[in-house]
C-alpha cells in the first residue's frame, strides 16, 4: 500500500523545486504569467464607458483585416463561441466586448511581438447584441462587428 502522506509530499516539493528551477533559469519572471488588469474597463456597463477606460477614441471600422466569426444565432448565451483572427501586422492587442451584457468588456488578449494574431474563445451574452473585436496595431484601434441573436441568455442581470 502507498503511504498517501509520501505520495503529497514528494508531489509539493518536486513543484516547489520545477518552480525554483525555472525561476533560476529565467523562465518564470513575476508578474509574466499575471492578465493585464484594467478594472474600470472590465466593470464598464455600456460601451462608450468601456471605450473610455481603454484609452480609445473612435475606432476605425474594418472588416477586411479583422475576421470576426461568431454564430448568427446562439441558442445557449452562456457559451457563445468567438474567433479573432487580424491581418494587421503589429497586433498588440485583442479585445472582445459584448455591446448588452451587464460589464460590457468580455475578454482582453495581448500579443507579444511576433505572436500570430488570433483567438479562440467564448463569452456569455444575455440577450441578442453585437459581439465586437477591438483590435490595437501600431497604436491605433480598429474594430469589426457582428450581431449575434440569442435565443436563451447567459448572463445574469
Amino acid at each position: 500500500m502507498i503511504n498517501m502522506e509520501r505520495r503529497a509530499l514528494l508531489k509539493t516539493g518536486g513543484g516547489i523545486g520545477l518552480f525554483a528551477l525555472f525561476s533560476a533559469v529565467g523562465l518564470l519572471k513575476p508578474g509574466l504569467a499575471m492578465a493585464d488588469w484594467n478594472k474600470s474597463a472590465f466593470s464598464a456597463k455600456n460601451l462608450d464607458e468601456a471605450l473610455t477606460a481603454m484609452g480609445v477614441n473612435k475606432p476605425e471600422v474594418n472588416d477586411v483585416f479583422i475576421q470576426l466569426t461568431v454564430p448568427e444565432i446562439a441558442e445557449n448565451g452562456a457559451i457563445v463561441p468567438v474567433k479573432v483572427v487580424s491581418t494587421y501586422p503589429n497586433v498588440e492587442r485583442i479585445s472582445i466586448l459584448v455591446e448588452k451584457n451587464p460589464n460590457v468588456l468580455a475578454a482582453n488578449f495581448i500579443f507579444p511581438q511576433g505572436t500570430e494574431p488570433m483567438l479562440t474563445t467564448r463569452v456569455k451574452m444575455g440577450q441578442t447584441c453585437s459581439v465586437i473585436a477591438l483590435v490595437k496595431a501600431d497604436g491605433k484601434y480598429y474594430r469589426s462587428s457582428k450581431e449575434v441573436k440569442v435565443t436563451a441568455g447567459g448572463c445574469g442581470g
